[in-house]
C-alpha cells in the first residue's frame, strides 16, 4: 500500500486530502493506497473570520468546525500531535508513542503566534489573529471611546499580510459610525519604508490613510513594549504613546521543521514550483509553513494544495509529475466596514488594486460563507 501522511488540517492539508480523496478514488478504494490527514486538534479553524470578531460581525464558534466534517470518506482521520518527523526511516512520531510509517509525506502545520517574542507585547497589546486574542480586543473596542489607538505589525511575515491595513481602515469606518473617530487618534507602523510589503497595496492604502487622518509610521520595528507606561519601542530609537495598542505578534513555523532538518524558523524549505522540500525526499508543505516568495494566505494554500495533488497522484502511478505552482494568489481587501477590493496576483507581479464598492464587500462576506464548501473540495 502507497501511504500519504497529511500533517495539519487548516486549509492546505484539508483541501490536499479531498483532492487526493478524488483523484485517487479507484486507487483508495481497491486498498492500494491510503491517505491519513493528521492533526492535533479536531476542530478546523477558518482564521479570516477573527477580522470581524473585534466589531462585533462574526464570533469565534463562527470560524469553527469539526474536521471530520470536512474530509472525504476516503480519507483516514487520525487526532494527534506529531512530535517527530524522521526524514530518513520516512515514520511520524506521536505524543503517545506510537510511530506512523509513510511513503509520502506532506507538512501543513501552519504558523504559530510569538506574541512573547517581543518584552511587554503579551501584556500590552491585543491582537485578532486567534479566537482568545480577537475576543479580548472585541471587549476592550466596546469600552474603547477616546485616545490614540495604534496598529503596529511587529511580526513579518504573518498570516493574512493584508488583515492590518484592512483592520485599521475597518475600526476608522467603525468609529466613525458610532460618532467616536473625532475623539480617536489613529496611527498604524509597518516595519519598512511603506505601508505594505506590496507597493501597488501600499500606495493603495497609503491614499486611503491620507484621506482619513490615519497617520503612517514606516521604518518602525518594534523592540520592546511598555505596558504601564503605555508606549512603544522601536530598535531606530523612537517611542509612540497609545491607550490601545493592536499588535501583529512575530510568527514562526513548526518546531517539527527545525528538528528534522527541513528549514530555519519552523519554515520548510521547498522548490516554490513544486512545493517538495529541498533536505528530504519524499516531503512537501503546503499553506503558511511552506518557505515560498508570495503571501501566508489560505488561497496560497488552497492553490498549492491542487498542485501537491496532482504531483502525489502521480507519482502513485508511476507517471512524471508536471503540476506546478506559479505563485497565484487572489485576496479580498476590506477598505471598511461596507466597501472592499479584490487583488490577484502570481509571482513576480504587482496585484491591480481594483477601485472598492460594495458588491466586492458583500463577494468577501459571501466567500467567507462558501469556504466551508472550499474545504471540502466543492469549490
Amino acid at each position: 500500500m502507497h501511504r500519504i501522511a497529511i500533517v495539519g488540517a487548516g486549509t492546505g492539508g484539508t483541501v490536499l486530502a479531498n483532492r487526493l480523496a478524488e483523484e485517487l478514488q479507484t486507487e483508495i478504494e481497491a486498498g492500494d493506497v491510503e491517505v491519513r490527514l493528521i492533526t492535533a486538534d479536531p476542530e478546523h479553524v477558518y482564521k479570516p473570520t477573527f477580522l470581524y470578531v473585534p466589531f462585533g460581525k462574526k464570533t469565534v464558534e463562527d470560524a469553527k468546525r469539526p474536521v471530520e466534517e470536512l474530509i472525504d470518506r476516503r480519507v483516514t482521520l487520525s487526532i494527534g500531535r506529531v512530535i517527530d518527523v524522521d526524514t530518513d526511516r520516512k515514520k511520524l512520531s506521536f505524543a503517545d508513542s506510537s510511530v506512523l510509517a509513510y511513503d509520502q509525506l506532506v507538512l501543513a502545520t501552519g504558523a504559530n503566534l510569538e506574541p512573547d517574542a517581543v518584552p511587554g507585547l503579551a501584556e500590552g497589546g491585543h491582537h485578532f489573529y486567534g479566537p482568545d486574542g480577537a475576543e479580548r480586543l472585541r471587549d476592550e473596542l466596546a469600552e474603547f471611546t477616546e485616545g490614540h489607538l495604534v496598529l503596529s505589525v511587529v511580526g513579518v511575515p504573518h498570516m493574512c499580510p493584508a488583515a492590518p491595513v484592512e483592520f485599521v481602515l475597518m475600526v476608522d469606518d467603525w468609529l466613525r459610525e458610532r460618532g467616536l473617530r473625532e475623539d480617536v487618534d489613529l496611527t498604524y507602523t509597518y516595519p519598512i519604508n511603506r505601508a505594505h510589503g506590496l507597493e501597488s497595496i501600499a500606495d493603495w492604502a497609503t491614499d486611503l490613510f491620507e484621506q482619513r487622518d490615519i497617520a503612517l509610521e514606516t521604518f518602525f520595528n518594534v523592540e520592546e513594549i511598555d505596558p504601564d507606561a503605555e508606549v512603544i519601542e522601536t530598535i531606530e530609537g523612537n517611542e509612540l504613546g497609545y491607550d490601545l495598542l493592536v499588535a501583529i505578534p512575530p510568527h514562526a513555523g513548526s518546531d517539527l521543521v527545525t528538528d528534522a532538518g527541513l528549514g530555519e524558523d519552523g519554515w520548510v524549505d521547498v522548490d516554490r514550483h513544486t512545493l517538495e522540500a529541498t533536505n528530504a525526499e519524499d516531503v512537501y508543505a503546503v499553506g503558511d509553513v511552506a518557505d515560498v516568495p508570495t503571501s501566508k494566505a489560505g488561497s496560497v494554500a488552497h492553490y498549492e494544495a491542487g498542485v501537491v495533488a496532482d504531483r502525489l497522484a502521480s507519482r502513485v502511478r508511476g507517471q512524471t509529475p508536471t503540476a506546478t505552482y506559479d505563485g497565484k494568489t487572489v485576496c479580498f481587501l476590506e477598505a471598511g466596514m461596507s466597501e472592499a477590493t479584490f487583488i490577484e496576483f502570481t509571482y513576480g507581479e504587482e496585484p491591480f488594486v481594483r477601485e472598492p464598492s460594495k458588491p466586492l464587500h458583500w463577494a468577501k462576506l459571501g466567500y467567507n460563507e462558501s469556504y466551508w464548501l472550499t474545504a471540502r473540495g466543492l469549490l
